[in-house]
């Protein structure tokens, strides 16, 4: 039954403020359950404003309720209005379906500027950049006026695709238009320019009157992506110190990055203070940056102090402390760290089975390896190459040299991280014909190799210690353009090195385009594995000379060349003008090598008086007692030996080769009763003993001897000389040698 419309036009405006009511607090079944009464009873709003807000239920609610409403719109002719057919755009972007709006926008009379914003943004919102674009010339030509949410839009959109000239376009129509004042718009401008061209950023960036903390985190974190973090880090100084604008926790955790990139912890500390004056210290993603920011900067102690103090954590907080201890090799407190999230029901993830299987390697734990493989498989992460190439390195380092064999064989796709870790594994192995072989099987794929994978091939060369090998490497080096990399050149002297090769070894050192510290510690060591330790020592001056400064291993390589060379003077002179003439202040392992030099020279009882004016704080460790028990065994001290071998057997009771010294010691004083204790001790624990050898060249062969072992042809009468040699030198008969082939 229908009422007669004067009688229900009082109700009429009634029902529409209803509407309105209902649409402001969002009950959009009331704004339809209005609208429904009055045409229950054949009467429509009076007011065209009430018809956006029942397209607006109707997106709320279904987007099936638009398309009859905007039939029943055209039927009454209300599309004309220019708002309503904004509306019935807007209606139909928002539900996906931009062939609709564009047909509403082509059907329209009347069109204003609110109806290309509407279009435009659709488009760009919906990533139809490049048509988006196209409709924002179109209304351009018909002389529309943007708004600031689609000049925006329209920014990104030449950002994202890198349309260099269209940004260009865009921002001459802004300077001409006026609205580069506006700071959301100066800000999309900057954003553009620092992904296209940063020299055009910089100076948008020092044009800007206004610069707010996107201006400024914009600039900064695009120097920090483009490789420029110093500038970045300067940048941000000036951020905080001279213009006092606080960083938000996006630019904050960027800038930490950076700092951990450069190890610029004076940076991060300031970064730190500012993060705990904002009082952002709780914020996760902050919280997590400093870990890593820390860790790399090698104060692993304030990161771990900044992962105590979290009162959240997830799993990339454990894995960020957790990496840190590793990248630090504090590894024992890493074991411990890994047993605790264990404990804590932490969820394990390819990151911690990456770090545990440093932790494996480190500790030489083949059960934990075989343990983490199973993991691996159960999680299925045997496609994840990270995983898998970290497990082969693993089992390599444990000497598990079949696991690892068959895991390389089983890989699908072998990249060249796979290829570098197993060329790298088996020199560990000792086993360099193999490492040369995968080398070679690399080279007949289309796996081009690395920096690394050079290297890799140049420590195996090294291990094999053949002239004739190493030459082809160093001819591979430089057919691949390699040769004159400062680190590839670097390995190439250790290399010459060890196949005794010492006048090459200098002559590639002096060909070198650049030299570092590592390059001048090599060229140290190398004069002094050939005997030359005079040599060694002068090139400490000439790296002076050159402008760079000694380090802990330079240092430590030129006391072995004193020690090995036998000049007892220098060397106890250069550990004491250490500090004064290169601001070096020795460590355990400086100590260690004047000891096991004066040991070398029988001076036992200066030896044992530098062990007791070790500085407080350097603990005595297994190789400085294993310096002095050797030579303890050698001039058949066995008094000061025993106490030697106790700190030994303490400090390494999993190391066969305190042991084994024992056991000599007490044999050459003819107390068989200890040495066989010592030996037997070795059987009981189980402890593998690797037998010393000697190298030596015959023609471009090197030749492997090694105690004990008589396969080689021709052993006998080889050991029939040695007899004879031993004999001539008054040296007690049943000592015997034997050889391996190399």
């Amino acid at each position: 039954m229908r009422f007669p419309t004067n009688l229900w036009g009082s109700e009429l405006p009634s029902l529409s403020l209803r509407i309105k009511e209902s649409s402001r607090v969002g009950k959009w079944l009331d704004v339809l359950s209005h609208y429904r009464e009055m045409q229950r009873y054949g009467v429509e709003p009076s007011d065209p404003s009430v018809y956006p807000l029942i397209l607006k239920a109707c997106l709320n609610l279904s987007s099936r309720y638009g398309k009859p409403m905007h039939a029943h719109l055209i039927k009454q002719g209300y599309d004309s209005f220019a708002s309503i057919g904004n509306s019935i755009m807007d209606f139909y972007l928002k539900c996906g379906h931009l062939e609709s709006a564009l047909g509403a926008f082509h059907c329209m009379q009347n069109r204003d500027s609110i109806s290309w914003n509407i279009i435009i943004y659709g488009h760009l919102n919906q990533r139809v950049v490049e048509e988006g674009l196209r409709w924002f010339n179109k209304a351009r030509v018909a002389r529309f006026e943007p708004n600031t949410s689609t000049l925006v839009l329209v920014i990104q959109a030449c950002r994202s695709i890198g349309a260099y000239s269209e940004g260009l376009e865009v921002h001459g129509y802004m300077i001409k238009s006026g609205l580069c004042a506006i700071d959301s718009i100066q800000n999309s401008m900057l954003s553009m320019y620092v992904d296209i061209d940063l020299g055009s950023a910089r100076k948008l960036f020092d044009e800007m009157s206004n610069k707010d903390v996107i201006s400024w985190s914009v600039m900064i974190e695009g120097y920090l992506k483009s490789e420029e973090a110093e500038i970045g880090l300067k940048l941000f100084r000036v951020m905080v110190s001279e213009d006092g604008i606080q960083p938000d926790g996006v630019t904050a955790a960027s800038v930490l990055k950076a700092c951990g990139r450069l190890k610029d912890i004076h940076m991060g500390k300031l970064v730190h203070g500012v993060v705990i004056r904002r009082g952002d210290n709780d914020d996760l993603f902050i919280g997590n940056s400093l870990i890593d920011m820390y860790s790399k900067c090698k104060d692993v102690g304030s990161a771990y102090q900044v992962y105590r103090e979290m009162s959240r954590k997830n799993n990339v907080s454990w894995n960020s402390i957790l990496s840190g201890f590793v990248l630090n090799e504090r590894y024992s407190e890493a074991l411990w760290l890994f047993n605790s999230m264990a404990e804590e029901g932490v969820e394990v993830d390819e990151v911690t089975l990456v770090n545990f299987l440093q932790i494996c390697k480190y500790f030489v734990h083949p059960s934990q390896c075989k343990s983490v493989h199973c993991v691996i498989i159960r999680q299925e992460y045997e496609s994840n190459d990270l995983v898998i190439n970290s497990l082969i390195d693993a089992y390599l380092k444990c000497n598990l040299v079949d696991l690892a064999w068959n895991l390389f064989n089983g890989l699908k796709g072998r990249d060249v991280v796979s290829w570098s870790a197993m060329i790298a594994g088996l020199a560990y192995c000792g086993k360099p014909d193999e490492a040369v072989r995968v080398f070679s099987e690399m080279s007949k794929t289309q796996e081009k190799p690395t920096v690394i994978t050079i290297i890799n091939l140049l420590e195996a060369c090294s291990v094999s210690a053949e002239l004739r090998r190493s030459k082809w490497a160093h001819g591979v080096a430089i057919r691949r353009d390699m040769a004159a990399d400062v680190a590839v050149a670097t390995a190439i002297v250790d290399m010459y090195s060890k196949c005794g090769a010492i006048d090459t070894s200098r002559k590639v050192f002096d060909k070198m385009p650049q030299k570092n510290v590592v390059s001048w510690s090599a060229m140290v060591a190398a004069y002094g594995m050939n005997g030359l330790p005079r040599e060694a020592l002068a090139l400490l001056p000439e790296m002076k000379l050159q402008g760079l400064k000694p380090n802990s291993v330079t240092t430590l390589s030129a006391l072995s060349a004193c020690s090995h060379g036998g000049l007892i003077d220098e060397g106890f002179t250069f550990l004491k003008s250490m500090v004064n003439e290169y601001g070096i202040v020795p460590v355990l392992e400086h100590y260690s090598c004047v000891i096991d030099m004066l040991g070398r020279a029988g001076k036992l009882d200066i030896a044992m008086e530098l062990i007791n004016q070790i500085p407080d704080g350097l603990k005595v460790g297994a190789s400085a007692w294993g310096a002095f028990l050797s030579a303890c065994r050698s001039y058949g001290n066995s008094e000061l030996g025993a106490g030697a071998l106790s700190h030994v057997l303490e400090l390494e009771p999993k190391n066969s080769a305190g042991y084994l010294l024992g056991s000599s010691m007490y044999a050459a004083e003819g107390l068989w009763e200890n040495a066989m204790r010592m030996r037997r001790l070795v059987k009981e624990r189980g402890l593998k003993v690797s037998a010393g050898y000697s190298l030596v060249h015959v023609g471009n062969r090197a030749c492997r001897f090694v105690a004990g072992d008589c396969s080689y042809p021709g052993s006998q009468e080889i050991n029939i000389m040695v007899e004879q040699l031993h004999s001539c030198m008054n040296i007690e008969e049943g000592i015997h040698f034997g050889v391996l082939e190399c």
